[in-house]
């Protein structure tokens, strides 16, 4: 016989914060035994990024200023989920042109995660793009603010988990991404989901 699970409900919830991409909240959650307990966090709208593997068997990487951690780091071409009614995979294709000036014939999901269960419900859905082309020149996005002086380079994939095990890629979606991208390379892509697969709830 398996024990019951106790089932954490929000008795009551205050707004400390309110932003264009999160807020902040106090909820009082029920607790197994009795009482309630005050737990604040970041509710995030979510976020998309994209491992792009070219038929060399490279991805792109970005590497941009992050001020909450004060430097720049390696990154998937990736960004939020703040255009209303946009689905998942258009999100990211609209990243990738973006970020990367890159169009892709396939998309299919990778991996899913939540960045940090702790003190966000952010979910970011990791996309494998593949089929690459590049934009138009006179077709691109104009790149503003940290990502007007955005490096984007191309690394072998082995290469790019190499960064990730020796601790130079350190970003949660490109570190889930890349070992992702490699896993479901070594299997055959049998392991990849449908783009409108459905988020984990």
């Amino acid at each position: 016989m398996s024990a019951v699970e106790h089932r954490y409900e929000v008795a009551g919830r205050r707004e400390r914060y309110a932003g264009k991409i999160f807020s902040v909240v106090t909820d009082e959650v029920t607790m197994p035994g009795g009482g309630t307990s005050a737990r604040d966090y970041v509710r995030h709208v979510g976020a998309v990024a994209v491992v792009a593997l070219d038929d060399a068997g490279q991805v792109v990487l970005v590497r941009q200023y992050r001020h909450p951690v004060g430097k720049r780091l390696w990154e998937l071409p990736a960004g939020l989920m703040d255009v209303s009614g946009e689905d998942l995979a258009a999100a990211a294709a609209r990243e990738l042109a973006e970020e990367a000036d890159l169009t892709a014939g396939s998309i299919d999901v990778l991996v899913d995660l939540h960045s940090s269960p702790g003190f966000s419900d952010e979910v970011v859905r990791v996309f494998l793009a593949r089929d690459l082309a590049e934009v138009p020149a006179g077709q691109r996005h104009e790149r503003r603010e940290e990502e007007a002086d955005l490096q984007i380079v191309r690394v072998d994939l082995d290469e790019a988990v190499r960064m990730v095990l020796d601790g130079e890629i350190t970003n949660a979606a490109a570190v889930a991404g890349l070992l992702a991208a490699a896993r479901a390379r070594d299997a055959g892509w049998s392991v990849l989901r449908r783009p409108d697969a459905p988020l984990p709830r």
